[in-house]
């Protein structure tokens, strides 16, 4: 109850910092608040009547979710109408050979915009003794600012930056089209040599970044293939031994038994293995390089999953959301499936035998064993088929990569729709909401301790960081991200009694 609590707490505030925010830009700000508030509705009323022990069935959180969902593409559609006519007057009414300064955008004391790392600090034009210098050589400097134009983005100034350089201006077309150009004039003139990325600033305009090719992502080395390889026997290791602790027996003390254990890691394998093989299709289709995965070994449930590096530049937001989304999906509906099947082959003297007040830990797993198995829940202990523990693990393995902070898939996710200075801040909270909670379970703990050690940091931006995924995109993730809080979320005592889950 009072992890439910935070959790609504922290929505409304987000949502209250977000309608402060949006009032400054007008129509478009109240539209774009409007469309975040439009998906987070369904499930603050279902959550929040959750908390007060007032139950919404599926069929009404999928009447509100395609509600919310279709009025969400409404407001998009709208916004972007809204969007295209402003660019469209502005167009007409400034000039981009006699603009002033502060019509395009540009501010005196700007000097600080997001770029490929998290935070890009601009030097002097002409740098001052002690100050970063221009490292681009200079005939190749001369070759990459006369790719500009007017037609594409009116550049004003050009600043140092760490191995490349930053090119402020003013944004004359479309992002995605606009990246495309310049990226394909930039090649033209010097191969590929460098990369040009278009992202904004802190004040959310948009900035040209080119970096030398040379700071592109790194492949795996030989000694990470070898962690790769360690880790995944560790897990073949580990699974062997959950699957033996879920039986009754220790597989050290009778490691003559590991037949029996074998089933559970198969089922381990292909949650995993599905997992993979979603990024790796979405990102064959797209040209992108995945390093191996580094799986999480772990005694309690064989494994937390894996952690996969992108070795390529993304193209845009849209790819970066299809190839960290595709993973969960896969493993998701997998695991899914596992879960129905499991429950709906249970039957009295099956395999597995589970207290049925196991039921109450997850939402969505107990709402989905109750319409199944019915009555079967209000015993002490409830038959169920190995299949059913499987797919059970399988969502909890999938939920918990899609908490929504760094470089977990979940973090990536919310990145694509929102950007990284939010993507940012859900990192914090759910840091936050991970300390909260480990002080009633200490694997809260491990995966705090985890993000903050390993995958903390946001992913790199992609060459066009502007152009934000569409609408269905959006709500698919923010569906993905509520699913998994359904799945982490235990029942409360008095919501599980009314379902009739428990003795």
């Amino acid at each position: 109850m009072v992890t439910t609590g935070l959790i609504l707490l922290v929505a409304i505030a987000i949502l209250a910092w977000g309608y402060r925010r949006a009032l400054p830009y007008g129509s478009v700000g109240i539209l774009a608040w409007l469309q975040s508030a439009v998906l987070m509705a369904p499930w603050l009323l279902f959550f929040g009547l959750f908390a007060l022990g007032i139950y919404i069935n599926l069929a009404g959180v999928l009447v509100l979710l395609l509600g919310s969902t279709g009025l969400y593409i409404y407001l998009g559609r709208r916004l972007r109408a809204i969007g295209q006519a402003t660019l469209a007057t502005s167009k007409n009414a400034t000039a981009p050979e006699t603009a002033p300064e502060s019509e395009l955008g540009i501010s005196a004391d700007e000097s600080e915009v997001s770029g490929p790392t998290d935070r890009v600090t601009a030097a002097p034009p002409t740098a001052a003794p002690g100050q970063p210098t221009m490292a681009i050589p200079t005939e190749d400097l001369a070759q990459i600012e006369g790719i500009f134009g007017i037609d594409t983005y009116f550049r004003t100034e050009t600043i140092p930056y760490d191995q490349g350089a930053i090119f402020r201006g003013n944004l004359r077309g479309q992002p995605a089209e606009t990246q495309a150009q310049l990226s394909a004039r930039l090649r033209d003139r010097l191969g590929d040599r460098y990369r040009l990325f278009l992202v904004e600033n802190q004040e959310k305009k948009p900035t040209v970044v080119v970096l030398p090719a040379t700071m592109d992502p790194a492949k795996t080395t030989p000694a990470q293939w070898v962690l790769a390889l360690v880790l995944a026997v560790a897990t073949f290791l580990t699974g062997l031994e959950a699957g033996a602790i879920l039986q009754g027996f220790d597989l050290i003390q009778a490691l003559s038994r590991w037949p029996a254990a074998l089933p559970f890691l198969v089922g381990l394998l292909v949650v995993l293995i599905s997992h993979e093989i979603g990024h790796w299709v979405l990102a064959r289709r797209y040209g992108v390089r995945l390093s191996p995965p580094f799986l999480i070994p772990t005694w309690q449930i064989g494994s937390f999953g894996s952690l996969t590096r992108f070795e390529s530049l993304l193209a845009d937001r849209r790819v970066l959301f299809d190839i960290a989304l595709a993973g969960p999906a896969a493993g998701g509906l997998v695991s899914l499936t596992m879960l129905l099947l499991g429950l709906v082959l249970s039957h009295p003297g099956s395999l597995f035998q589970l207290p049925s007040s196991f039921f109450q830990g997850s939402v969505l797993v107990g709402t989905l064993a109750k319409v199944v198995l019915g009555k079967a829940l209000q015993e002490p202990l409830v038959d169920v088929h190995p299949l059913t523990i499987f797919g059970w693990l399988g969502l909890v393995i999938t939920a918990l990569n899609l908490m929504p902070a760094g470089q977990l898939d979940g973090g990536r996710v919310v990145q694509a729709i929102y950007g990284r200075k939010v993507a940012g801040r859900t990192t914090v909270i759910t840091l936050i909401l991970l300390a909260l909670v480990s002080l009633g379970n200490p694997l809260a703990l491990y995966w705090a301790a985890l993000i903050l050690i390993l995958q903390r940091n946001l992913e790199r931006p992609c060459l066009d960081d502007i152009t934000e995924p569409d609408d269905a995109r959006a709500a698919l993730g923010l569906l993905a991200l509520f699913l998994a809080l359904a799945v982490l979320m235990p029942l409360t005592p008095s919501l599980a009694g009314r379902l009739g889950i428990g003795g």
